[in-house]
C-alpha cells in the first residue's frame, strides 16, 4: 500500500536560506513505526528529522526525534523548524506546544520574525574527559570538563575561540575514545563583540560527525556559561562550517528560552510502501 507523507526541509537558527541546520520535518496523519521513521532519517539524511502528529487541535501536536542511527530525546533545531511549519500552515496562531517522547511539553511562541522555545534548564557534572578523546579532537589543553547526564553529552571549555574554530577531529579515533556519551560538545568564551559564547557539537556515536547548529545542548551550555558570565542573557554562535546563532534566556531554575528563526527551503511529499518490510 502506498502513502504519501507531506515532508519539509527546513534551515534553522538562521535568518537566510542554506546557512544554520537542515531539518527534516514530516506530518504525520497516522502513526509510523520507529523502523519506518529511522529509515526516513536516514534517507533525509540530516543530523535530525522531527516527526510530528496533531493531537487535540492546531496548536498541540506530539514530536519525535530522529537521526540517521537512532531516536533522539531531544533536538532544538528539529523543534524550531517544526514550530516553522506549524505557524507557515497556519499563520492566525501566536502560540503553539510540542510534547516529546519524554512527556516534556515545548512551549513555542511566534513574535515579529523571531520563534521562541522553552526548554527546561539541566545541570552537568564534573567529569574527566580521557586524553584519547581530547587527542581525536586535537585539543592540547583544556579549561574544565563535565558532563549532562540528561542529553548524555560532555561539555569540554577550551581558552580561546579561535581554536575552537580551527578543529578538525579525527573521527574515527573520536568514536574509540569513548562508549557512554552521545556527543562531546566544545566550548568558549567569544572573541566577537556581538556574541557571549560559541561552541561546536560532535557526535558521532549517535548522529553525524558534526551538527552545524544545536538548540537541544543549550539545555545545559546556557547554564553552564550564565554562571561563568553572571548573565541571563545571552548570544550563543556554533562556529561550524555552516555556522548559527541564537539567543537565549535562562527564565528561572527549570525553564530557560532560545529565540531564532528559521528558513524554508522545500517542501514535498515523501513516498512510502507500508508493505514493504524494510520500512
Amino acid at each position: 500500500m502506498n502513502n504519501t507523507l507531506e515532508t519539509y526541509i527546513v534551515d534553522s537558527f538562521t535568518n537566510v536560506p542554506f546557512k544554520g541546520n537542515p531539518a527534516g520535518v514530516a506530518l504525520l496523519y497516522k502513526d509510523l513505526n520507529d523502523q519506518q521513521m529511522l529509515t526516513i532519517a536516514k534517507e533525509l539524511g540530516f543530523s535530525e528529522t522531527a516527526f510530528i502528529k496533531k493531537l487535540e487541535n492546531n496548536k498541540l501536536y506530539s514530536i519525535r526525534f530522529f537521526s540517521p542511527k537512532m531516536e533522539i530525546p531531544l533536538c532544538g533545531h528539529a523543534t524550531l523548524a517544526s514550530a516553522k511549519v506549524v505557524f507557515e500552515r497556519y499563520p492566525e496562531l501566536k502560540n503553539i506546544c510540542f510534547i516529546t517522547t519524554q512527556d516534556l511539553r515545548l512551549e513555542i511562541g511566534k513574535s515579529n520574525n523571531l520563534i521562541e522555545m522553552i526548554f527546561p534548564v539541566y545541570d552537568t557534572t564534573a567529569q574527566e574527559a580521557p586524553k584519547e578523546l581530547l587527542d581525536a579532537l586535537g585539543i592540547k589543553t583544556i579549561k574544565n570538563s563535565v558532563f549532562n547526564k540528561e542529553m548524555e553529552i560532555l561539555l569540554i571549555e577550551i581558552e580561546s575561540s579561535e581554536t575552537l574554530r580551527k578543529l578538525k577531529p579525527n573521527f574515527e579515533d573520536l568514536k574509540k575514545s569513548h562508549n557512554q556519551i552521545n556527543g562531546v560538545l566544545v566550548t568558549a568564551i567569544s572573541n566577537k563583540d556581538n556574541f557571549d559564547f560559541e561552541s561546536r557539537y560532535f557526535w558521532p556515536w549517535s548522529g553525524t560527525n558534526e551538527d552545524p547548529v544545536t538548540g537541544g545542548t543549550h539545555t545545559f551550555l546556557a547554564k553552564y556559561w550564565s554562571e561563568i558570565l553572571d548573565k541571563t542573557k545571552m548570544r550563543s554562535f556554533q562556529c561550524s562550517k555552516r555556522s548559527g546563532f541564537m539567543e537565549v534566556e535562562i527564565i528561572d531554575k527549570e525553564t530557560m528560552s532560545i529565540r531564532r528563526d528559521a528558513q524554508i527551503i522545500l517542501k514535498g511529499e515523501s513516498r512510502i510502501t507500508t508493505g514493504d518490510k524494510n520500512i
